[in-house]
């Protein structure tokens, strides 16, 4: 991968890892509020439990985004960026323009999701 191809995509990834932690701060923010509401019935507790899951959800979503776009950084530090660490073979440049924190190229991510269900 060329030397502007690389700082492309860690262009990307520090834009997105910076949109994440905002994210990520809001969600906490929002589940600290919503446990200091009084709460009068069951409908507000209804109410507050299915928000607090959902945001719970997308938190962890989000802390796993983070974390894979860490490793892809420290990828693009290291050399190793591009490269899938199923084959060793090189991941597709429009593969990484959908997904720049890939680890896998298309063929052997269709394997590991197999093996995931």
């Amino acid at each position: 991968m060329r030397e502007n191809e690389l700082k492309h995509f860690e262009t990307i990834l520090k834009d997105r890892k910076t949109q994440i932690l905002k994210n990520i701060t809001s969600v906490k923010n929002e589940i600290e509020q919503l446990h200091g509401l009084e709460l009068n019935d069951e409908g507000d507790h209804a109410s507050v439990s299915n928000e607090n899951l959902v945001d719970n959800a997308i938190g962890s979503q989000q802390q796993l985004e983070l974390m894979e776009i860490e490793t892809a950084l420290a990828k693009i530090n290291n050399g190793q960026y591009g490269i899938c660490e199923m084959c060793e073979e090189e991941i597709g440049f429009q593969r990484l323009k959908v997904k720049p924190h890939a680890k896998y190229c298309i063929d052997c991510r269709e394997i590991a999701e197999k093996n995931n269900s």
